[in-house]
C-alpha cells in the first residue's frame, strides 16, 4: 500500500495539482487585497464614503456599533452582508481569470493538435490494402 501510494504521489499529475493549490492559495490572497484595498474604496467613495466590510445588520446585541469590529467585540450577532459583498466579487474576479487561464490552455492544445496533424502523413494505397489484408486474415482466424 505504501509503495501504491508513492507511486501515486510522484505522478506528474499529482505534483501538478499541488502546485496548482499553492498557486491558487497566494492568488486569492491577491484577490482579497484587489477587491478590498483597490476595487471596493473607491466604488464606496462613489455611494457616499460607504465601507463595504463595516455594511451589517444587528441581529441580537444592544448598542450602535458604528464598526463591524464594534459590534463583534460587543459580542453582538451580526449578518455581515457587506463582507458578503466583497467575496462575491473576489470570487467573480477569480473566476474570471480562471477562465481565461483555461481558455488560453485549450486554445494551445488545439494549436498541439493541429501540429500533430499536420505532422502525421495520410496514408497511402499501400498502407490501406495492407491494413485491409490484415483486418481480413484477423477475421478469418
Amino acid at each position: 500500500m505504501i509503495k501504491e501510494f508513492r507511486e501515486f504521489a510522484i505522478k506528474g499529475n499529482m505534483v501538478d495539482m499541488a502546485v496548482g493549490i499553492i498557486i491558487g492559495g497566494a492568488f486569492a490572497t491577491i484577490v482579497k487585497s484587489l477587491v478590498a484595498d483597490v476595487i471596493m474604496p473607491p466604488i464606496g467613495l462613489l455611494l457616499g464614503g460607504v465601507d463595504f466590510a463595516n455594511l451589517f445588520v444587528v441581529l441580537r446585541g444592544t448598542g450602535d456599533f458604528a464598526t463591524l469590529a464594534e459590534a463583534q467585540a460587543a459580542g453582538a450577532v451580526t449578518i455581515n452582508y457587506g463582507v458578503f459583498f466583497n467575496n462575491v466579487i473576489s470570487f467573480l474576479i477569480v473566476a474570471w481569470a480562471v477562465f481565461f487561464l483555461v481558455r488560453a490552455i485549450n486554445r494551445l492544445k488545439r494549436e498541439e493538435e493541429k501540429t500533430e496533424e499536420a505532422a502525421a502523413p495520410p496514408p497511402t494505397p499501400e498502407d490501406i490494402l495492407l491494413l485491409r489484408e490484415i483486418r481480413d486474415n484477423l477475421k478469418q482466424r
